[in-house]
């Protein structure tokens, strides 16, 4: 085969085969096809778009460019959930912990921050000692001793995958349906996970600004997961303002730990339980999303899920003295950020904030940066409330020589006040499952 003539076949709108796709991925990965070929080839998909079968073809031929993990010796039902990603969003350090606590295997393979938004992996390693790069053995053997495990992506494991989004990184080709959905269902598939629950955002905060683009990613992401064998359905969430109170590393953690002994702030608590109902009701473990809210209240209110969250740090080298004791963590000089005028806050822009714990060091700009876990926000007012000028809005946790004057400027451009209060949408709207997209009935709170 020739990579020229496939190139041109894409670039002028023709389907590809099997063979076509997988000449293409795995050359790449051997070597043997160069960078400025698979840029000219992954722009092509860009523009062109990709049908069921090239995307389940592509999907293919990234999980067989390396190894898999086999789980088939855990006999219950595995489910995975996976983040398209926001502000504040520490979701799977609970929701991880929490599901297996009540019998139900989680195995996840999380990543890291970039841009404005936080990584799992990073936020884990802001635990003392805690490895997030575990062996496919390792892997393993803890979910059966312990029911979970959140690992990072091996060099053996999807590394198509992992060469491709470096490129589709530097390239512009990022935001295409099937490059992200086979990014995502390749990892899943060689994870060995029976199921998956996927929150996909919409909002300021999330790489998907608008609904109808969440609506598009999901219906995908859903489609494709089931056609590989992987039970899937998603929650489409809102990510206009962050999730919780706490934006950094460490701090959401800090906020973790809250959520998994039952204190957790609304917002974050409601997500949380959404999706583990999903994920109980896939199990099959309980009837209805009754039980399954119960089964996870219960979880929470007797201190399981939270012990179960110290058998995971304890298990992947973390110090557990810190989770039972987060005020001993080394924190960062505090600024304090007070209310520049009096009002209902009508916006508190997520994105903005994302890239203030970025610029203060939580995150990343590009891959090679360095993060200082404890940097960070944290908010005492959101969307909703009424502030009176000069009223404590946040703090903001930095070890650089910022002035404090860039730091708050750049805070107070979050936000939006007005002398009366805005309309707060829903925080979940849809569940998309195999059968279509469907409004999201579940009363969380009164169940």
């Amino acid at each position: 085969m020739n990579p020229v003539e496939i190139i041109e076949k894409k670039r002028d709108g023709h389907p590809l085969s099997e063979e076509e796709i997988r000449f293409m991925i795995h050359g790449y990965v051997k070597g043997e096809i160069p960078d400025y070929q698979m840029s000219a080839f992954l722009m092509t998909i860009y523009f062109q778009g990709m049908n069921e079968e090239e995307t389940v073809a592509l999907t293919k031929a990234f999980i067989d460019s390396g190894k898999t993990i086999d789980l088939s010796a855990i006999s219950h039902f595995k489910v995975d959930k996976h983040s398209t990603g926001g502000v504040g969003d520490k979701i799977s350090l609970i929701l991880a912990p929490l599901v297996a606590s009540v019998g139900i295997p989680v195995p996840m393979m999380a990543g890291r921050g970039l841009g404005h938004t936080g990584g799992t992996l990073d936020k884990l390693e802001s635990i003392p000692g805690f490895s997030t790069q575990l062996s496919e053995r390792a892997f393993r053997e803890q979910i059966q001793r312990i029911g979970c495990a959140i690992m990072g992506q091996t060099e053996e494991i999807v590394p198509a995958d992992r060469k491709i989004y470096a490129l589709r990184d530097v390239t512009g080709t990022v935001p295409s349906l099937p490059l992200i959905c086979s990014s995502i269902i390749s990892k899943k598939k060689a994870e060995g996970t029976d199921g998956l629950v996927l929150d996909v955002k919409a909002g300021k905060g999330a790489f998907l600004k608008t609904e109808s683009q969440a609506q598009a990613l999901a219906k995908a992401l859903v489609s494709l997961g089931n056609q590989m064998g992987i039970q899937t359905t998603a929650l489409l969430t809102r990510m206009d303002q962050p999730l919780g109170h706490q934006i950094g590393n460490w701090l959401e953690v800090k906020e973790s730990i809250q959520a998994l002994q039952n204190q957790g702030p609304k917002d974050v608590m409601t997500v949380t339980l959404a999706l583990g109902i999903l994920m109980v009701m896939m199990a099959k473990k309980v009837k209805s999303e009754k039980e399954a809210h119960a089964l996870l209240k219960t979880a929470l209110e007797t201190g399981s899920a939270y012990q179960k969250f110290l058998e995971l740090v304890k298990a992947q080298g973390g110090d557990i003295s810190v989770i039972e004791e987060p005020e001993k963590y080394p924190s960062p000089p505090r600024i304090e950020i007070e209310s520049p005028k009096e009002g209902y806050i009508v916006e508190l822009d997520a994105y903005q904030l994302g890239m203030l714990s970025v610029f203060l060091g939580a995150g990343r700009f590009r891959k090679e940066d360095s993060i200082d876990p404890g940097a960070g926000i944290t908010l005492f007012k959101k969307m909703g409330e009424k502030v009176q000028k000069g009223e404590l809005l946040a703090y903001c946790y930095t070890r650089r020589p910022i002035e404090e004057k860039e730091i708050k400027q750049r805070f107070w451009n979050a936000y939006q006040f007005s002398e009366t209060p805005g309309k707060i949408l829903p925080l979940i709207h849809a569940q998309v499952d195999k059968n279509g997209i469907h409004p999201f009935l579940m009363d969380i709170e009164h169940l």
